[in-house]
């Protein structure tokens, strides 16, 4: 028999920016070890490194992997409008070319969040085996973030999402708070597999005293760290309420990276001169991102745990880096740091608490050294080859 074949439905991939892009490129890109793997992606329009002239459908290749293009719109995400005329077309030209493509099973994540019910019309169609991948737990993220109210609209898609995951032969969550969010609305535990995003371990990392990582610490004495995406889903007002306290104490809080929520953060820290802010730095550069600051932050703001689960933890746990995690304490992060005692997790809720972890984190080096080895102790624990070799065994048994 020849290879099973997979068609992984996503509307972002590269030469689209997304972190989704990125996970599914490395994921799609593991799984063509064992499977023939198609994707069905849009038009780039996610900050793409390349742009696209109009077509109908393409087909381009990405090593093994058969890419698939329809011809949705690109217009800029941020005016919402604009983001819903990117996704709705999309899905209008993903359905009729995912009925057509050759397939033994089909994967969808959640770019657009409704990508699910074609994963879903199509198997049930084709009667192939569905496996939906969450990424974020929509409408609620959308509703947590301030994009959208509840109203009859939101019920509408909070059913159609429901009835989707019953469908589905496996989901598969980022975490253990996503889970426990999918098992309220009914899903049954026995078919919620938890695969993380995990990342490659580096065997050597580049020294703290680095040209590079000095340039990064901005000359502040201590430095703790938010790299990566300024998205809804932080604590930001505390973040810099914190700053403001600290700023007395030789404490820089610095932000590496961009996101739909950072004009707002820049004015909420206007005048707060131990807060800074980098933008993205190379992918050559990232590894001395990670080891520049003394304390690692990854921030959920309260409502949001369960609902998204930041990727940038694991990371930092291949650095070697002490965490401080402003989320509530049932986030995923929390539960990891605190399980390893890698790190301190403090309510996002009160910037005094954070201020006092940063003073806590500055007088305490040799603790924090502690906290580093025993992230750098457990990153194995989320290596990418791992969660990728469990997300291989679970299509080759869904198939089965």
């Amino acid at each position: 028999m020849g290879r099973k074949r997979i068609l992984v439905i996503n509307q972002y991939f590269p030469p689209d920016t997304a972190a989704t892009a990125k996970i599914i490129a490395r994921l799609v890109t593991y799984l063509s070890r064992h499977f023939t793997v198609t994707v069905l992606a849009g038009r780039p329009s996610y900050n793409p490194t390349e742009r696209h002239p109009f077509y109908l459908s393409r087909r381009e290749w990405f090593g093994t992997v058969r890419v698939e293009r329809v011809g949705s719109t690109v217009l800029p995400r941020y005016r919402m409008r604009w983001r819903l005329s990117n996704y709705l077309s999309y899905l209008a030209l993903a359905l009729p070319k995912a009925l057509t493509l050759p397939a033994d099973v089909i994967i969808t994540m959640t770019d657009p969040p409704l990508a699910c019910l074609i994963g879903a019309l199509v198997a049930q169609c084709r009667r192939l085996p569905f496996i939906y991948n969450i990424r974020d737990l929509h409408p609620e993220m959308a509703i947590a973030a301030g994009l959208l109210s509840p109203c009859q609209w939101t019920e509408s898609w909070d059913r159609l999402h429901r009835w989707a995951m019953q469908q589905a032969d496996w989901v598969v969550v980022l975490g253990e708070d996503m889970r426990e969010r999918v098992m309220a609305k009914g899903v049954p535990p026995q078919k919620i597999a938890i695969v993380r995003d995990g990342v490659p371990i580096p065997a050597d990392l580049p020294p703290s005293d680095h040209p590079i990582a000095q340039q990064l610490r901005r000359g502040f004495p201590f430095v703790s760290m938010h790299a990566g995406n300024i998205g809804f889903y932080g604590a930001w007002e505390t973040l810099i309420v914190a700053a403001r306290e600290v700023r007395e104490d030789g404490i820089g809080l610095i932000f590496v990276g961009d996101g739909v929520c950072k004009e707002t953060l820049c004015f909420l820290a206007d005048g707060t001169l131990n807060v800074q802010f980098l933008p993205f730095r190379p992918p050559e550069e990232v590894p001395f991102v990670l080891v520049a600051p003394d304390l690692h932050i990854v921030t959920i703001k309260r409502g949001m745990e369960g609902l998204v689960v930041p990727s940038k933890l694991y990371p930092v746990l291949a650095a070697g880096k002490p965490v401080l995690v402003v989320a509530p304490e049932n986030s995923d992060p929390a539960r990891v740091v605190q399980r390893a005692g890698c790190g301190l997790v403090v309510d996002p809720d009160d910037p005094t608490e954070v201020a006092k972890a940063l003073r806590w984190a500055r007088q305490n080096p040799e603790a924090l050294k502690a906290m580093g080895q025993r992230a750098r102790g457990i990153a194995p624990e989320f290596s990418a080859d791992r969660h990728f070799q469990k997300f291989a065994e679970l299509i080759a048994q869904t198939i089965a």
